[in-house]
């Protein structure tokens, strides 16, 4: 998708296949819908009398409108003006890409960025449009045998209309939109991806990728007998009824970091550990069979990690960022993890394994403990980890587990900027007891009450060197049913917190 801005015509005199123009319940139209309104000689005001309403996310086409050099002008809806946000400006924006992605047209023009709303810069509105636009257009086509050409978008072009004083802060804007558009797209297809496709060694090839293509991230990828020589036992365990080898990939972002570096950039890194389960059968323990498919969904935190660092790099953000990501399958052989099963993490702390299908916390102990070896600022975990998490919070919210408020309110707020929510679980240590086991340190499960919150109290214990924080996102992470496939999350919560932590 190519974004540009536009400041030096009168908006009557665009020429564009689609121009977006907003409209308020009231009646009360946008600076560019009234210009547009006077050139068309009340061609808006009257379908609004009949036809349009104004109401959120709703489109109206009007085409070929006398004085008006646009070939359509899409009358988006914002609701309220006194309820107007930037949230409801970025949904304004996707509902506008969506028709012209459903009228086929190359190119458009939205006026909607530069509709002032409060707590929100042109920066920040420029840079949901593109970010939009970029959702929108996604489409997944990988492993059709024969694509569907005239099923692809033909948008590849979106310009901002704006008052040439606020260019250069809309230009900043978009680039973070499309770099965060770039992130997530890559999030979406990895998820989207069967697990005979994205294996473990096929995540650790497109880091690796990743790595050649950006000189700012250097990669390395540990094998089987690397990650043993480690001594994470619990990570391995999970990948022994595989006959897909586990990796352990390691990814280390370093951006140009300014002459005058403020002394919370000078700290050690952030961390992000993403869960890369490629596919999840529950293991002895096993899953019910009728939605077992979305399991290849189970490395969702893995492609969030991955798609992060994308935007990471395409944006050349200063500051310094880990990417760990353990990765294997969870299934059945006669080496497969049982019930009753004792391990031993990285850290030396023992597990009892009671249920073969809370696999990824097992995973994850290992490369918490890992993490701590480059003295970070921050360690956040994010992993498709409980149905109790879907349970609690459904697919509108992650959950977020921290003892550490001030990071925790970071990451809320990065969650609000930008769309992409969380919302605050407790993890007080009188949950801890669930986690008592008869015959080693911990058990892997606490029993059915708060099974979320067990999972995160487990992971706690390997996180206690450094300030950390774990993302459960098992409800946000993709969808299902009949748009099933991965929506990317939380690659928009991570950017935006790694962006307001450059600032």
């Amino acid at each position: 998708m190519e974004f540009s801005t536009n400041t030096s015509v009168s908006i009557h005199q665009v020429k564009t296949a689609a121009l977006a123009v907003g409209i308020f319940t009231e009646g009360v139209l946008s600076p560019a819908a009234d210009v547009i309104d006077r050139a068309s000689h009340g061609a808006i005001r009257a379908v609004m009398k009949t036809e349009f309403t104004g109401k959120a996310n709703s489109t109206l086409v009007l085409r070929n409108l006398p004085g008006v050099a646009a070939a359509r002008v899409v009358l988006v809806g914002l609701g309220k003006q006194a309820e107007y946000t930037a949230r409801i400006h970025a949904r304004a924006e996707h509902a506008f890409v969506s028709a012209c992605v459903s009228a086929r047209v190359a190119e458009a023009t939205t006026t909607l960025a530069a509709i002032a709303c409060p707590g929100s810069t042109v920066t920040d509105r420029a840079r949901d449009a593109a970010a939009a636009a970029c959702e929108a257009t996604y489409h997944y086509e990988a492993t059709f045998g024969k694509p569907d050409a005239d099923a692809r978008p033909k948008l590849k072009k979106l310009s901002l209309m704006l008052a040439r004083s606020e260019s250069a802060a809309a230009e900043l804007g978009l680039s973070q939109g499309s770099a965060l558009g770039e992130g997530v797209s890559m999030a979406r297809t990895l998820g989207n991806l069967p697990g005979n496709i994205c294996t473990p060694t096929y995540l650790g090839e497109t880091a690796k990728k990743l790595g050649r293509e950006f000189k700012s991230i250097k990669v390395t990828v540990l094998d089987g007998k690397q990650i043993a020589a480690l001594g994470m036992g619990s990570f391995l365990s999970v990948s022994k009824g595989s006959d897909q080898p586990p990796r352990f990939i390691v990814m280390h972002y370093k951006g140009k970091t300014p002459a005058k570096t403020p002394a919370k950039a000078k700290a050690g890194p952030i961390v992000l550990v993403g869960k890369g389960i490629t596919f999840d059968s529950g293991g002895i323990s096993i899953k019910p069979a009728g939605t077992m498919d979305e399991m290849k969904f189970d490395m969702c935190g893995a492609a969030s990690v991955l798609g992060t660092f994308r935007a990471l790099a395409e944006l050349g953000l200063p500051g310094e960022v880990v990417g760990l990501i353990p990765t294997c399958e969870n299934l059945i052989n006669g080496s497969a993890n049982k019930p009753g099963d004792v391990v031993t993490s990285m850290s030396g702390q023992t597990i009892e394994i009671l249920n073969t299908d809370a696999e990824g916390r097992l995973i994850l102990c290992d490369a918490l403990t890992y993490a701590e070896r480059f003295k970070p600022s921050a360690v956040i975990d994010i992993a498709t980890l409980t149905g109790a998490c879907v349970t609690a919070l459904g697919s509108v919210n992650s959950g977020l587990f921290s003892q550490d408020d001030a990071l925790a309110e970071a990451i809320l707020k990065a969650g609000k900027q930008s769309g992409d929510p969380a919302w605050r679980m407790p993890l007080e240590d009188a949950y801890q007891v669930q986690l008592k086991s008869n015959f080693a340190d911990m058990a892997n499960i606490g029993g059915p009450p708060a099974g979320a919150v067990t999972a995160a109290c487990f992971l706690s214990r390997f996180a206690k060197a450094y300030r950390w924080a774990h993302l459960d996102i098992a409800g946000t992470a993709w969808k299902g049913g009949a748009v099933k496939g991965s929506t990317g999350r939380p690659v928009p919560l991570l950017l935006q917190f790694l962006l307001n932590q450059s600032v």
